[in-house]
């Protein structure tokens, strides 16, 4: 039967508890009318993924696969001719549900991304899995099955925060991006680099901000020094000494940070919280006129906007490390979630389920 990876329950309280992955076997899915049967080649990580193994996820659950990304080739499909145009091809699922065109948010109100929840049955840490035809895009050609698993949900969310949200993805404008080195942020610099911004970054490491810039950033600052926004500042080009946006990830004292550094008006887009889920927002931000953003995954017409994206300027997403060739290695797999935790990762955490080239099928 094909096999699976769940979380076992565990006694133990959220934020405390962190569960342990269970391999599992699972029944060999059958595609309706308009489905298609994909063969998982690879999936990815996303900190989502982290805190449903420390139940800080809301309707976090023990029967669904985890993990939101996967890229992997359909084998098999439905009744319908849309489906049938699939077969054979190597394609992307899109990471969530119930989110279509609307620029302002889930046009049902209840938006589901994949992995892990109760919200939706299907999560791309399994070997196989049926999903509708409207629910994928074929895999940019320059990309490998482990680039194409890094995409969806860090692409997502970084192109909504840059060019949907921040209104300044304007060729020549100064954008900051907060925490170098997630897959989001990356994604954020790589797509900005592209779209001809002059992007800055920040991070606790300066070995990051080495490798940002052999990405593209003009310049970065490492937050853990005294008086970094200063040095920020002097960095900017001499015509434009101001930021227009931030893209940030971390939250915390981040408005109080930039108020000085951004323009009047400037523009802070907060697609996570990762350092407190609290924000304060002083008067000075206000008085200045800053806007607080915030923005989480996207809808179906930007993930394809953003795949178009990626073919015309070819990126190729970062990827930190791929563990795995199949699911029975929990312990290598599980290696990926402690770089993770420890915030050790330089890009995307994958895991290859199927060895690049290899064909299999049920």
């Amino acid at each position: 039967m094909p096999k699976a990876i769940t979380i076992q329950k565990i006694d133990g309280k959220p934020g405390q508890v962190y569960y342990p992955l269970q391999l599992v076997e699972v029944p060999e899915p059958k595609p309706q009318a308009n489905e298609l049967l994909v063969r998982l080649n690879a999936a990815a990580l996303n900190h989502r993924d982290l805190f449903i193994r420390q139940h800080l996820y809301p309707g976090t659950t023990f029967d669904v696969p985890l993990l939101a990304d996967g890229c992997g080739t359909v084998i098999a499909t439905g009744s319908t001719s849309l489906s049938k145009t699939w077969i054979s091809k190597r394609v992307i699922l899109v990471p969530g549900r119930g989110w279509d065109s609307a620029a302002e948010g889930p046009e049902t109100g209840s938006y589901r991304i994949l992995g892990g929840t109760n919200s939706c049955p299907l999560g791309t840490l399994q070997e196989y899995v049926c999903v509708e035809a409207e629910e994928v895009e074929e895999a940019p050609l320059h990309l490998s099955n482990a680039e194409s698993a890094a995409l969806p949900l860090t692409g997502l969310t970084a192109w909504r925060a840059l060019f949907t949200k921040s209104g300044n993805a304007v060729p020549g404008r100064n954008i900051l991006i907060t925490g170098i080195g997630g897959g989001v942020a990356l994604m954020a610099l790589q797509f900005a680099a592209a779209a001809g911004l002059n992007v800055f970054v920040s991070s606790g490491s300066d070995e990051k901000l080495r490798r940002a810039r052999e990405l593209g950033a003009q310049g970065g600052v490492n937050y853990k020094e005294e008086g970094w926004e200063k040095k920020l500042l002097e960095q900017l080009p001499s015509g434009r000494k101001y930021l227009d946006a931030v893209i940030d990830g971390a939250g915390g004292d981040i408005v109080q940070s930039v108020t000085k550094l951004l323009k009047v008006g400037g523009v802070i887009v907060v697609y996570g919280m990762t350092t407190a889920p609290k924000m304060p927002f002083p008067i000075s931000a206000v008085l200045k006129q800053i806007e607080v953003r915030g923005s989480t995954m996207g809808s179906r017409r930007e993930f394809k906007e953003m795949l178009e994206f990626v073919n015309k300027k070819l990126i190729h997403p970062v990827i930190s490390r791929v563990a795995g060739q199949g699911l029975e290695d929990l312990e290598e797999i599980d290696g990926l979630f402690e770089d993770m935790k420890s915030g050790s990762q330089f890009g995307k955490l994958v895991v290859e389920i199927v060895e690049e080239g290899d064909g299999s099928k049920l």
